[in-house]
């Protein structure tokens, strides 16, 4: 799935091409593509024509839409393979195509909502007090966040009571961190996966976030990380993280650090990858 960086990057795509434009028609074409939104595809078409888009904003990895003079959100679920495109309005269809939203304006650009998999969405939410859509009122700050708490953060952390990778993908501590960057930050730490939370002091719990931010950041200036064609920003495109990744993925090549072959491991139906010299396991996990 997408983490922080990726759903930035879409963010930002969708702040330039979509923001400040009102909504002349929607399209539904696949009934699961508003599953989240109970009262249907009809109503759901209904309720965004006539509204006007504001800026879009970002909490870890959700995304959404604010209409503007409204308390409602378009909040976009990207799942395994979502993708929201804008393209030409004459461009050809999508194979995966599930929801189109044409503009009222001249710009001759809609925006796309495709999904091969089709465990993503739109839905309209109401808004909290604090201008997030209510569905998603409980996720944390994302460390990119101006308002991050880092005190409350560490506090937290301690008191979990809990491994720091299982910390780090806690959406309620922290949010935005998937298991590529866990994975990457750990490395850059020199921490193993199952480290306990407990034995974390105060500046190596600072400095785990510190690589967090420094991975996002370098994710981010290069369009977030892309496997395969599922993942692109609006305009289609690719990023390019995934070729300066020093953890994921690299198993059995030589850790850039030391040298040592690179190992996997199966974690809660994921894999973690990390160095056994670098990253030593304590006592429980090795």
């Amino acid at each position: 799935m997408p983490e922080l960086p990726e759903v930035e990057v879409v963010r930002r795509g969708l702040e330039r091409w979509v923001a400040g434009r009102t909504v002349e028609a929607v399209e539904v074409l696949h009934p699961r593509a508003v599953r989240r939104h109970p009262a249907g595809g009809a109503d759901f078409a209904a309720r965004l024509t006539g509204e006007t888009i504001g800026v879009p904003q970002r909490r870890g990895k959700y995304l959404w839409l604010p209409l503007e003079g409204r308390d409602l959100s378009v909040l976009g679920h990207l799942g395994m393979s979502g993708q929201l495109l804008v393209q030409p309005e004459e461009a050809p269809d999508e194979k995966h195509l599930r929801i189109r939203v044409r503009f009222r304006d001249t710009a001759g650009t809609e925006l796309r909502f495709v999904d091969q998999r089709t465990f993503g969405g739109l839905s309209l939410h109401e808004n909290t007090p604090d201008g997030l859509p209510d569905v998603i009122a409980h996720i944390a700050r994302d460390p990119l966040d101006p308002l991050f708490d880092e005190a409350a953060y560490h506090a937290a952390l301690r008191a979990k009571r809990t491994t720091v990778k299982r910390a780090l993908l806690d959406q309620s501590l922290i949010s935005g961190v998937g298991n590529i960057y866990a994975d990457e930050a750990l490395w850059r730490a020199r921490l193993h996966y199952e480290r306990p939370t407990a034995t974390l002091t105060r500046p190596r719990s600072a400095e785990l976030l510190g690589h967090v931010r420094d991975v996002m950041n370098a994710a981010l200036e290069v369009g977030g990380t892309s496997f395969d064609s599922l993942y692109v920003n609006v305009n289609g495109e690719s990023g390019y993280f995934d070729r300066s990744l020093d953890a994921y993925g690299r198993e059995d090549e030589p850790c850039r650090r030391c040298g040592t072959p690179m190992r996997r491991r199966p974690w809660m139906n994921r894999s973690s990858y990390f160095c056994p010299r670098c990253q030593r396991p304590p006592r429980a996990a090795s």
